[in-house]
């Protein structure tokens, strides 16, 4: 069955302005990648439009006041805060942005696709029920999550990778033990939330798992914390559908985080959740654009990387141009490896009351 490639180009007319980081460029630089790689020539992909969220659908997950709010002001241009505007004309956007995630889960649900890739923005994760925050106006992978839940899929798993802690969507669904949340997120770092020791509240105790890197963390110990901490609660969680927030902010080149990852370690990452799909829910598995601000030093390689992983394609020629190289060496940290090891005893030990997996005695 093909992937399906989420997009519009409305996507590329959201703009805070032309120095902000989440800027047009992310996907402009993108898409010219993927048109040189001949990405949308091959048979296995298939390019899908999106549809507009209903008003319905985002009230699952905001609150009318705020939605009003946004509304009102996306008519004239307002703030939220210090580094997220509400350009005129944002709420359109943003509704084709949650629309995206939206028609994504759709065709997946719907077996129209074996899986999808939704390249939209603005992105969503920082996005709480009463705000917006971080860039983020509607938190689209919420939004999309609700509407699976509606349509009869009662376990989801959503691994967060951004290299910000998505606080938005850990708090919707805090209280919800039908959906695992899994963030792997650089600490210290903005928003400042996703302690080991933030598990969830409730009868959605043990079903919020955060794992925080150090700078410099890079692809080897990424795929260490899938392999000993996502890999085996996943499995133990046996979701219906997995959704993933696709945050690209952890590649060595990004302005404004301290991470180490590759392009090629991206793919890894994305094709483990991918055999993960395949194990546990017919390979149901969404990945949505989230963060990433290197437009033209990692994005281009970087979506080239899920979308080649999602595909089934050959790996083996991901990798950002050798004159990038250099930075990857500084941006590396000797002590960040035993740092997450550390972190993983850290969140071995908080949640092997909740999940068997994580138990050293097995």
């Amino acid at each position: 069955m093909r992937t399906g490639i989420v997009f519009h180009p409305k996507y590329l007319e959201h703009e805070q302005s032309p120095t902000h980081p989440e800027r047009r460029e992310r996907l402009a630089y993108t898409l010219d990648q993927l048109i040189e790689e001949g990405i949308f020539d091959i048979d296995r992909i298939m390019m899908i439009q999106p549809r507009k969220a209903s008003l319905d659908e985002i009230l699952e997950v905001h609150e009318p006041e705020y939605i009003e709010f946004l509304k009102k002001e996306s008519e004239k241009g307002g703030i939220i805060d210090y580094d997220t505007n509400i350009p005129v004309g944002v709420f359109e956007t943003a509704i084709l942005s949650a629309g995206g995630a939206l028609k994504a889960a759709e065709i997946v649900a719907d077996g129209l696709v074996r899986n999808a890739f939704a390249m939209i923005r603005p992105p969503g994760h920082h996005a709480k029920p009463y705000t917006g925050a971080g860039f983020c106006y509607l938190n689209n992978m919420a939004i999309m999550v609700k509407f699976l839940q509606k349509k009869g899929f009662e376990r989801v798993l959503i691994l967060d990778w951004d290299a910000h802690h998505g606080d938005g969507t850990q708090e919707i669904f805090y209280e919800d033990d039908s959906v695992l949340f899994i963030s792997t997120h650089q600490m210290p770092l903005y928003p400042g939330t996703g302690y080991p020791d933030e598990t969830g509240k409730g009868k959605g105790e043990g079903y919020t798992i955060n794992i925080p890197l150090p700078p410099g963390t890079s692809d080897e110990e990424y795929l260490l914390v899938f392999d000993t901490i996502i890999e085996p609660v996943a499995k133990e969680f046996d979701p219906d559908f997995i959704a993933v927030s696709a945050g690209q902010d952890n590649h060595f080149t990004d302005p404004i985080t301290d991470l180490a990852l590759t392009a090629r370690g991206y793919g890894e990452l994305m094709k483990r959740a991918v055999n993960l799909a395949e194990k546990l829910c017919n390979g149901r598995i969404v990945a949505i654009l989230e963060g990433g601000y290197s437009v033209e030093h990692a994005l281009p390689y970087t979506n080239l990387a899920i979308i080649s992983a999602l595909a089934d394609l050959d790996l083996d020629f991901i990798r950002e141009p050798e004159s990038y190289l250099s930075q990857l060496r500084w941006r590396k940290r000797s002590y960040a490896a035993e740092k997450v090891r550390d972190n993983i005893r850290e969140v071995k030990s908080l949640h092997s009351r909740y999940w068997r997996s994580l138990r050293t005695d097995g």
